[in-house]
């Protein structure tokens, strides 16, 4: 028999269950993977939705069990291979909670994310997690107002949420207190654009290292998280008439754009620019010279995130994972022998 074909007409559960012989509460005990069924009824029932291609009404379970089985998460771009790397984490950990995952990027657009938040609430989704989201609270708000689990991954604090995020205070100003310790004394900062109230977190622990230290602070080049906006900024900073002899770079993809910067202007990584980055996505490991980077505990922050969606009891609040600074070549890091780190 075809596959998803029984006399021309739809395949039924019923169809599934008189070809098992049993009945058809068993063959949904067997689908939701609930109630008593022995192993080897469950193998027939298995068998028969295979052999008749049987394909579950996903909106008629959703009424019946009152969840979808659906999570939605967005990312700001899904070419950001650190956002590619939380997908992956929070794809693997609801495959093993039965969940399926359906991903939108807003593509650092606040209309197109409240866009992709109505449609993931239309599509009953059981939760929605948003990763570095923009934070349109009207949108958010909608969600909630609905019924819909929410749960952001971001630097600090959204009162009313449940949020995740590393510690990037700490973690910045580790790398830069790394930076002094090489010897720095004028440290500059690349930075994306940012939307809130106050000092950007990573921004924070950079003037608090250089406070501990005694220090100025390094002139600042603002401008999208993005390989371009990493290379405009460093061709600002370099353009004027002072020029740092370190970097802190706020994202690893800014920190590639910052090196074909440094590149181009006839200046060697680490010898004239030494240079730190924070994310610790994988490419770092592999540009020329490798990257120092502040790593962030991606699999840990995607697995609670993922737990908080699925717990609509827990509170809300912020909570905070440590960061660990991943030491290659472009701080000036060698072995003992004297290379360069990779």
């Amino acid at each position: 028999m075809p596959v998803g074909a029984h006399g021309g007409k739809r395949v039924t559960r019923a169809d599934v269950a008189q070809l098992a012989g049993v009945s058809t509460a068993v063959v949904s005990y067997v689908l939701n993977d609930t109630g008593s069924v022995s192993a080897a009824t469950r193998q027939r029932v298995r068998e028969a939705i295979d052999m008749l291609g049987y394909q579950p009404n996903v909106n008629a379970r959703a009424l019946a069990t009152g969840s979808s089985k659906l999570l939605g998460l967005i990312v700001p771009t899904i070419g950001n291979p650190l956002f590619g790397e939380f997908a992956v984490g929070i794809e693997a950990a609801a495959v093993e909670r039965g969940y399926t995952v359906l991903i939108a990027s807003s593509e650092d657009d606040e209309a197109v994310e409240r866009r992709h938040v109505a449609s993931l609430v239309e599509r009953q989704v059981d939760g929605l997690l948003l990763i570095n989201s923009s934070f349109s609270r009207a949108s958010l708000e909608s969600a909630r107002g609905r019924g819909t689990r929410t749960v952001l991954n971001a630097l600090g604090e959204i009162p009313g949420y449940a949020t995740v995020g590393p510690d990037a205070v700490d973690g910045a100003r580790a790398a830069t207190r790394h930076l002094i310790e090489h010897g720095h004394a004028d440290i500059g900062l690349v930075i994306g654009r940012h939307l809130g109230v106050g000092l950007e977190a990573r921004e924070e622990g950079w003037l608090r290292a250089l406070a501990d230290a005694g220090l100025s602070p390094g002139p600042i080049g603002c401008d999208d998280f993005s390989r371009a906006g990493g290379y405009a900024a460093a061709r600002e900073i370099f353009s004027g008439g002072r020029r740092p002899t370190a970097l802190f770079v706020s994202s690893d993809l800014q920190a590639i754009g910052v090196l074909s910067a440094l590149h181009d202007l006839g200046l060697r990584v680490p010898e004239d620019v030494a240079l730190i980055s924070f994310d610790g996505s994988e490419e770092t490991a592999y540009s020329i010279p490798p990257l120092t980077t502040v790593r962030q505990p991606i699999q840990e922050m995607s697995a609670t995130l993922l737990e908080l969606v699925l717990a609509p009891e827990a509170p809300v609040g912020h909570r905070v994972f440590p960061t660990r600074l991943v030491l290659r070549a472009s701080c000036g890091e060698h072995a003992a022998d004297g290379t360069p780190l990779r």
